[in-house]
């Protein structure tokens, strides 16, 4: 997979560990696909307006940075491709927590890329 398709898709990605893109409901609908799913750590299925309000809810600015790393994309077919990275949260002070394996599908929609799916899955601490 080409170097710039890991740049634009972890970019993507990146925005929405963003407190302020957490707070901003329309670029949150802009980067999620109508059909959006999401599959957290918890197991549990949520769709894209269940996301877009729980991002709106952070608005206190309380939210704990996100640190990710280990980028891979992998091109699925035309327009569709399959991000894969481990992400934690860094706590005041640096400790790393929740540490996480993630995977998204983003999908070309009118020569934008926008989150189809994505999935978190506990993981073992690997920083």
């Amino acid at each position: 997979m080409s170097e710039s398709l890991v740049q634009k898709l972890s970019s993507l990605e990146a925005e929405l560990h963003q407190p302020t893109v957490r707070r901003n409901g329309a670029r949150i609908r802009n980067l999620l696909h109508p059909d959006f799913e999401e599959v957290g750590r918890s197991g549990c299925l949520y769709d894209r307006e269940a996301i877009v309000a729980a991002l709106l809810d952070e608005a206190d600015g309380s939210t704990t940075a996100i640190t990710a790393d280990s980028y891979i994309a992998t091109d699925l077919g035309p327009g569709v491709a399959l991000l894969t990275y481990r992400s934690a949260l860094r706590q005041q002070g640096g400790l790393l927590t929740r540490h996480t394996l993630r995977s998204s599908i983003w999908v070309m929609v009118g020569g934008e890329w926008q989150l189809r799916y994505h999935q978190g899955t506990a993981a073992a601490e690997v920083w």
